[in-house]
């Protein structure tokens, strides 16, 4: 695992299309991406070979699958090192460097080890934690357009997967 791209503390200079993976706990509304309920979630099930039957099952297996990857290479960088581990009391641009040399000096080691003990450690089995179904946030209510997008977004993954898949067979 390498990190290709960091960039702690840019409010404002992030793009509009950005948003937070959250848990089945939040509303799908700007800002936030959710899972599908009562849809299959959990990276185990992909692991055993079952393939998506529908776009929203489509859409969590790659929900899972990058929340995932975020949190193995947060796990990784708090394994590696201690001072990302706890509260920092340092001024916020000392802070933000800390960080930017935490992630190039991981890279760095990755480049020059072919074998990663530590990314070893983190195992097949890191997983993120199970989705458990909760009492929604309603406080947030998911406008039509954004509920549409999300659709046709979900949609078209699911038919790109699709055709992709007829075409490698």
């Amino acid at each position: 695992m390498q990190l290709v791209y960091v960039l702690p503390d840019w409010e404002g200079l992030v793009a509009d299309g950005c948003y937070y993976l959250v848990d089945t706990g939040y509303t799908n509304c700007e800002g936030f991406f959710a899972p599908f309920k009562g849809q299959r979630y959990h990276l185990n099930e992909w692991r055993r070979g079952y393939q998506p039957r529908t776009a929203e099952e489509f859409f969590n297996m790659k929900h899972a699958s990058t929340c995932n990857g975020l949190e193995r290479c947060f796990g990784l960088l708090k394994i590696r090192w201690a001072i990302l581990r706890s509260p920092s009391f340092y001024p916020i641009k000392t802070h933000n460097r800390i960080i930017l040399a935490c992630c190039l000096l991981h890279n760095f080691i990755r480049q020059e080890m072919s074998f990663d003990p530590m990314e070893s450690d983190l195992g097949d089995d890191f997983q993120t934690k199970p989705v458990v179904e909760e009492e929604s946030i309603t406080a947030i209510d998911p406008t039509n357009a954004r509920t549409n997008w999300r659709i046709r977004l979900v949609r078209e993954m699911f038919s790109e997967w699709q055709t992709s898949r007829q075409i490698d067979n």
